[in-house]
């Protein structure tokens, strides 16, 4: 159990991991032993108190030839999505602050070994929530997402087609952790613009009246000004 060689790596006791998760030493226990699984917030917790992934990530299987993505992605072939390979500024609200947003890096690149695109996600403040997944892009959309699978839990970015400068705007689809071990789901514009389009490249937590948080908000502010997405509801 991944747990178990985290623990034992960093020679962590089950008692001090309980009470840096804030969890009883007796949930810990019935979960190593395997009589009662975790619930997703408290993995949550534990993982952001040991800095790891303990979830698993789980992909479909490569295509034959390594050049064309599964069917359950779209069918995409590489010499067709080259232009979408790079490193991107990736723009959000910050949910903890208003009129804050959130900048960190995303790499898209093309797997060898697994014949699709997959993305990684680098420079977050929060590292332990970094993320990691495959992408799809179906024709019949013509849109992209960037999808991360753990165990039947899945957190999504859905992209528009990208303009000219191959900047690409849409909705992500998340959980935020709540007080105790509530777990909301959230959604929230986000904008992913090429790196070397950007001068003054800042990645964390960007506070209104900071040097680049007027040109990101002007940026991440084109997925609804620009008809990328939409909000309906009350």
């Amino acid at each position: 159990m991944r747990l178990r060689e985290e623990l034992a790596r960093r020679r962590v006791s089950r008692q001090g991991l309980a009470d840096l998760a804030r969890i009883s030493l007796s949930t810990l226990e019935k979960a190593l032993s395997g009589s009662r699984p975790f619930t997703l917030a408290t993995v949550v917790r534990i993982e952001d108190v040991l800095g790891t992934s303990l979830r698993p990530q789980v992909v479909p299987a490569p295509s034959r030839d390594g050049l064309l993505a599964p069917a359950s992605m779209g069918s995409y072939s590489r010499p067709a999505v080259r232009w979408i390979e790079g490193g991107y500024l990736t723009l959000r609200p910050a949910f903890s602050q208003p009129e804050a947003i959130y900048a960190y890096r995303t790499e898209i690149f093309w797997d060898e070994g697994a014949g699709h695109l997959r993305f990684t996600e680098s420079e977050r403040a929060d590292s332990s929530f970094t993320q990691a997944g495959f992408v799809s892009m179906p024709n019949l959309s013509g849109h992209t997402y960037l999808v991360t699978s753990e165990e039947g839990q899945y957190r999504l970015i859905m992209l528009g087609r990208s303009t000219r400068e191959r900047q690409m705007f849409g909705l992500l689809s998340t959980l935020q952790a709540g007080s105790g071990s509530q777990l909301m789901p959230v959604a929230c514009p986000i904008a992913l613009a090429p790196l070397d389009q950007i001068d003054d490249l800042q990645f964390g937590l960007l506070a209104p009246g900071g040097n680049v948080h007027d040109a990101y908000r002007k940026v991440l502010r084109r997925a609804v000004t620009s008809d990328f997405c939409r909000w309906y509801g009350s």
